[in-house]
């Protein structure tokens, strides 16, 4: 067998010096017998009406204030090479219809779908593969993390030809390590053409403003249509001959011809609305939502039903970020006490009626191996916060209440917030840690703006969670690369360098057993330097829908996040006959029975 320079090879390629030659000796693999997730009753048609309670800040998805909730539609859920299967956690076809792993346990081959295309018609091929190299190490997307991970994580793309690549890791990784890092979304080099490169790298000088607001085409079977700015996007399926129908787990997904997102700021008028009709579904995570907002006439009529299904996804890392580098809050006695003055077992009890439970770890829960075990969150204790706060040198009543120092400076700290929904969980933990002596002045910094203000480090603490894989990542939270920088995840601003050696060493490490004992390390500084005090999770989906939005037998998957988004696993359909038959119903005052769904399939 001839053997492949990959270097010299990539190399070689971006220079154009000469085609590569693909391994002869490689296994080609696909899958296409784990079962479906979506129902062949599915209809399509018809526009699902949702809200968004900020306008986004960009459509880019990379580069300042990129990062925000809205990206999930642009990137997040759109189709890269392969996928997890939601339930088997096996890997199954997305733009590539068959993969091969190389001998060196660096490489991964890829065959493209030759059918699929962007949402602008053009076809996506292997020069939008190599691109995204091309694009995320390049300094004038302003992303450091992006070109931090693609110069040092990804070594190259090879293209063999138009619908044949390789892309290569750093480092030798697992086959499932490796595969989740290989597996990219590519990016449509037709559109980001520059208009001026003067330092020749092949992005656009100007790339952060110019495509500020310019909606790439997408893999995906959405496009993001209109605009209205401040007040609403729309996004516009491509229609019946998506290529990613011939994909069997793409089929009878993604049903809507519309999805259009109107920005309503307050949740509660949001609410409003959809009991009028103006939405077609609505969150009920909330337990004062579920349990006493969402019994009026238009569920008692059984216009409006129920639905709350569980997952077995994992949690990700939040609860109260701790920012180090604030003045005193990088005193770990200060952080302890925190910890301890953070009542979230009575906010649970007495506000969220025990429907969520506490994250037993700042960097979250159901990572299997990967999680520190018989980690336990700290206990809202007074006198363990008390000790730790005067171990600070706050050993003193203030005349208000709150604790007080030698030079007369309060203990008094501000907690930003993102949601206004929060608020009186906030309020309560404000009240509770007023106990120990502690003043936690809060401030609501809402939607896309409150994210920016954390990833550019204004807070001093901040109340939020984040999303998480199948395995946990550290470097963005908690590498000296990170820290002290605005626009990265290190938003407590903490590392160590026993820290960045752990995980540079986790990143790297190609044996699991190895690997999980390094996350369970990491976790342990972690915890034991009480920069994140842990919150709580709900790990189900919970929400109101309109009669006409229909959904399969089996609605959840282990990985569904809400039943009702329409880009994620999006199995849903709206029933256009059943709207006009409900809508007729209501004006002759005619009623049905109340319905309540509960699927407990993936109930733990």
């Amino acid at each position: 067998m001839k053997k492949v320079n990959i270097l010299a090879t990539a190399i070689a390629m971006s220079f154009g010096a000469g085609a590569a030659e693909l391994p002869t000796n490689l296994k080609w693999e696909t899958n296409t017998s784990d079962p479906v997730f979506a129902s062949d009753e599915a209809k399509r048609g018809g526009t699902f009406r949702s809200f968004l309670t900020s306008f986004p800040l960009t459509y880019r998805t990379v580069g300042p204030d990129s990062n925000g909730a809205f990206r999930r539609y642009l990137l997040d859920y759109t189709p890269g090479l392969v996928d997890l299967h939601p339930n088997t956690d096996n890997w199954i076809p997305q733009i590539a219809n068959e993969w091969a792993y190389g001998d060196d346990n660096k490489t991964v081959y890829f065959k493209l779908n030759p059918k699929a295309k962007w949402t602008d018609g053009e076809p996506i091929t292997a020069d939008d593969f190599v691109y995204k190299l091309t694009l995320m190490r390049s300094k004038d997307i302003v992303a450091p993390w992006y070109n931090n991970y693609y110069t040092k994580q990804i070594e190259s793309v090879i293209k063999f030809d138009d619908h044949t690549i390789a892309i290569v890791s750093t480092e030798p990784k697992n086959k499932r390590s490796l595969m989740e890092a290989t597996s990219l979304t590519p990016v449509p080099k037709h559109f980001y053409k520059p208009s001026k490169d003067e330092n020749g790298d092949g992005v656009d000088d100007n790339f952060v403003k110019r495509f500020n607001y310019k909606a790439a085409p997408l893999p995906g079977p959405y496009y993001l249509a209109s605009e209205k700015k401040g007040k609403s996007v729309t996004l516009k399926h491509v229609g019946e001959d998506w290529w990613g129908y011939e994909n069997k787990y793409y089929q009878n997904r993604f049903n809507v011809d519309k999805v259009r997102f109107t920005v309503i700021r307050d949740v509660d008028l949001a609410r409003q609305k959809f009991e009028k009709g103006e939405l077609d579904t609505f969150a009920l995570v909330r337990p004062t939502l579920w349990h006493d907002k969402s019994n009026g006439e238009a569920y008692q009529n059984g216009y409006i039903q129920k639905f709350w299904g569980f997952n077995a996804r994992p949690q990700g890392a939040g609860g109260i970020w701790i920012n180090t580098q604030h003045g005193k809050l990088a005193d770990i006695n200060i952080r302890k006490g925190i910890e301890y003055a953070s009542d979230f077992e009575g906010l649970i009890e007495k506000l969220i009626r025990g429907d969520y439970s506490r994250k037993p770890h700042a960097m979250g829960f159901g990572h299997g191996d990967y999680d520190l075990k018989g980690s336990k969150a700290a206990p809202f204790d007074l006198d363990k916060a008390v000790e730790y706060f005067s171990k600070a040198g706050f050993d003193k009543i203030g005349t208000d209440g709150i604790r007080v120092n030698a030079d007369g400076e309060r203990l008094s700290f501000e907690l930003t917030y993102l949601a206004k929904v929060n608020e009186q969980r906030m309020a309560y933990i404000q009240e509770q840690a007023k106990l120990a002596g502690l003043e936690l002045r809060l401030k609501l910094v809402d939607g896309a703006s409150g994210f920016k203000y954390v990833r550019e480090k204004k807070h001093e603490l901040a109340f939020f969670d984040m999303g998480t894989g199948p395995v946990p990542q550290y470097r963005g939270y908690f590498h000296s690369d990170n820290a002290g920088k605005p626009q990265t995840n290190s938003f407590t601003n903490f590392s160590t360098p026993e820290l960045d050696v752990l995980i540079e060493q986790f990143r790297a490490e190609f044996d699991i057993d190895k690997k999980k004992q390094l996350s369970r390390d990491i976790q342990k500084i972690v915890q034991e330097a009480s920069v994140l005090v842990p919150g709580y999770m709900a790990p189900f989906s919970r929400g109101g829908h309109w009669r006409w939005v229909k959904f399969p037998s089996n609605p959840m998957t282990k990985q569904t996040i809400s039943a009702f988004d329409p880009v994620e696993i999006s199995n849903f359909w709206i029933d256009t006959d059943v709207k006009k038959e409900t809508e007729k119903m209501m004006k002759q005052g005619k009623t049905l029975e109340p319905i309540v769904v509960i699927d407990e399939q993936f109930k733990s």
